[in-house]
């Protein structure tokens, strides 16, 4: 059987699928990934943690597949997008640490866009505003220092995200590309010409030698060596996290949305050939089509939705894994009033408020920790909701169905509660690593394994939640998030 290997390098870990020719998951391989916190809002990642995880990783999908060497046929690759990194070409050495997406170190620089008046004008041509969140102003920040700055001119240096990082080490350093859904969350690519934007990279003062080589998601860019994985490997599929899971969820169909329950939450509606505006906050940004080829979506970001469970792990204690959670939230009525809103680091959309942080109101002497896991739970819910809301007011018609993947996709309680709160049908897949299927689908086709994306879709298989709220249940739930939000808004913005 041909089968394609997908590397997966999220947030907090990377993640290896081998997927075979008739959709199934043959093996999986996993490896967390340290993370760095240098000063308050900043967050780091070592560039060599993120290589060694995903190969680790990989090795142990393909150990436990148990296919022969002459099976595997290829690697798809996908990304925590945003992340920055910048290397030595020659050595593949970092020029320090990698700058995270959740990082707000350039917070005051995005807020001087904002003062200027450039909002309108950068979302305009790229579909975004100006947020630490997004890639420019960390590559603007990583090339403050003169001789650094000297390097990068010259073309000693290079730059990108993180699967541009994965494919330059997995090949040796012969090949520097990025793919269009990777590109278009710099900040630094125009929607409409469908590439690097010089107006963008003057006002970010980035060189147009830094940067990778932009090409399809789906198609081979080079060959890994052989050291990696036992042989060499073509690699042919490449998409930032989101978009690929909205690939393998299969909505290649304008109206088609989903939700990745991940480190953050990430709506996304596809919207094909069309590129729609927002006046709910909510991004344009680059989907991949049917054929492989760069389409349009609209996508709505939470910063915080799994990571508040790692918090209420490692920050407090208070559980030992975050598969506890279900149990707990449903050990106890409700929240008992607790209302989390965990902004560790800024509101996305549709506030985008990058001072907020988090927020926890309610709280009494009968709180216990059963409750405070639950508001997390709920927290992930609401904050999606408020996406969804203005999502279908953008699109003129309510969703249909939600389709769901991540890892904390898999709680039950949270999907029935996602589905109460937004009074919609939720679709969980058989499998919730879309995001990894989604790489190994645009890999597949690329090489033959499988002749279309619906062709790759056909193993597939929905546990569906039905909503069971009336609408006066819905609003009580709903008018306790929106009043939590505000008094974040209120602490973040000094009371203005």
């Amino acid at each position: 059987m041909k089968a394609i290997l997908a590397l997966d390098e999220g947030t907090t870990g990377g993640t290896a699928l081998v997927v075979g020719a008739d959709g199934t998951v043959l093996g999986r391989g996993y490896r967390e990934i340290p993370q760095h916190f240098p000063q308050p809002g900043w967050v780091e990642h070592e560039p060599e943690d993120l290589f060694q995880a995903v190969v680790a990783a990989g090795r142990e999908a393909i150990a436990a597949a148990k296919i022969a060497p002459g099976d595997l046929v290829g690697i798809g690759i996908t990304d925590q997008r945003e992340t920055v990194i910048l290397w030595d070409r020659k050595t593949l050495r970092p020029v320090g640490r990698a700058i995270v997406w959740q990082d707000r170190r350039t917070a005051e620089r995005c807020r001087r866009l904002r003062d200027e008046g450039r909002t309108d004008w950068i979302t305009e041509r790229t579909g975004l505003v100006p947020d630490p969140y997004f890639s420019a102003t960390k590559i603007e920040w990583m090339l403050r220092e003169p001789s650094v700055r000297r390097r990068a001119g010259s073309g000693e240096l290079a730059v990108g995200t993180v699967e541009s990082w994965l494919t330059a080490r997995l090949t040796g350093g012969r090949v520097h590309v990025t793919d269009h859904t990777n590109a278009s969350r710099t900040m630094l690519y125009g929607l409409e010409r469908q590439g690097w934007e010089d107006e963008l990279l003057a006002l970010f003062d980035v060189p147009g030698e830094l940067l990778p080589r932009i090409v399809r998601s789906s198609g081979v860019v080079g060959e890994s060596d052989a050291e990696w994985f036992g042989r060499p490997l073509p690699i042919a599929g490449l998409a930032g996290d989101q978009q690929s899971a909205l690939f393998g969820q299969g909505c290649t169909t304008p109206g088609a949305a989903k939700n990745t329950y991940g480190t953050g939450a990430f709506l996304l509606a596809f919207t094909g050939k069309d590129r729609a505006r927002s006046r709910h906050g909510l991004l344009t940004t680059v989907a991949v089509g049917a054929d492989g080829a760069p389409a349009y979506a609209l996508e709505g970001s939470v910063f915080i939705a799994g990571a508040a469970m790692q918090w209420l792990r490692d920050g407090l204690g208070i559980i030992a894994r975050a598969d506890e959670s279900e149990a707990l939230a449903r050990s106890v009525a409700d929240t008992a009033g607790v209302t989390f809103v965990p902004t560790f680091a800024g509101l996305g959309s549709p506030h985008w408020e990058p001072e907020a942080r988090g927020t926890i109101v309610g709280l009494t002497r009968g709180t216990t920790r059963a409750h405070l896991v639950r508001a997390a739970l709920e927290s992930m819910a609401h904050s999606s909701a408020d996406l969804i809301g203005g999502m279908a007011v953008d699109a003129g018609r309510p969703l249909d169905t939600l389709r769901v993947d991540g890892g904390a996709s898999a709680n039950d309680w949270l999907m029935q509660f996602q589905a109460d709160v937004l009074g919609t049908p939720v679709e969980r897949p058989d499998v919730v690593e879309t995001t990894a299927l989604g790489a190994a689908g645009l890999a597949g086709m690329a090489l033959g394994v499988w002749r279309s994306a619906g062709e790759f879709q056909q193993a597939r298989r929905y546990t569906r939640f039905t909503p069971r709220w009336n609408a006066a249940e819905r609003s009580r739930h709903r008018e306790a998030w929106t009043r939590a939000i505000g008094a974040t808004l209120h602490w973040a913005r000094g009371g203005r």
